[in-house]
């Protein structure tokens, strides 16, 4: 099938949807993304990712091997591959669009989603799923558990409380 990129776009901006996935076979697995304003996890993901922003540019929020957060931009027509383990967090909003693609799950594998406090660093909270199906959107459902638990959104270390979108 043919998938025209912008018609889908606009089918997510006016849905308020943030992700259409188009194809998901044994292994591969391709969807477009809305931005969401409130991001600030990092997704774990177990295989590579490949992302192409189609509209809009991207704040490609990463964490070193030794642990600190790095910013990469990705600006409207580029292209970036995240090796699987690497901790990122895809920050753009609601209005810019990116096409995804990556190899479905295997079996038993597992996403992380990790939160960090916003003012010392310190972890905060994990969610982890077996992602059997991507339209099943599962950042939102890491993000209901995370933002429905003050005591998730609770830093250890200097107390803040991270807020909710």
């Amino acid at each position: 099938p043919i998938a025209d990129h912008q018609a889908i776009a606009e089918e997510l901006a006016a849905s308020g949807k943030y992700v259409k996935v188009l194809w998901q076979s044994e292994d591969t697995l391709m969807f477009i993304a809305r931005g969401r304003e409130y991001r600030s996890e990092f997704h774990i993901n177990p295989c590579d990712e490949v992302m192409f922003m189609i509209r809009g540019d991207m704040n490609l929020h990463y964490r070193t091997p030794e642990g600190k957060e790095e910013v990469t931009i990705l600006t409207e027509g580029t292209t970036i591959h995240a090796p699987a383990g690497v901790p990122h967090s895809p920050r753009f909003p609601p209005d810019a669009f990116c096409f995804v693609i990556e190899r479905k799950r295997r079996e038993g594998e597992i996403d992380r989603f990790q939160w960090f406090c916003e003012k010392c660093d310190n972890f905060l909270h994990e969610e982890q799923f077996i992602v059997s199906d991507y339209a099943t959107d599962p950042v939102s459902k890491a993000y209901k558990n995370f933002f429905d638990s003050e005591e998730f959104r609770t830093c250890g270390k200097c107390g803040t409380v991270m807020p909710t979108p």
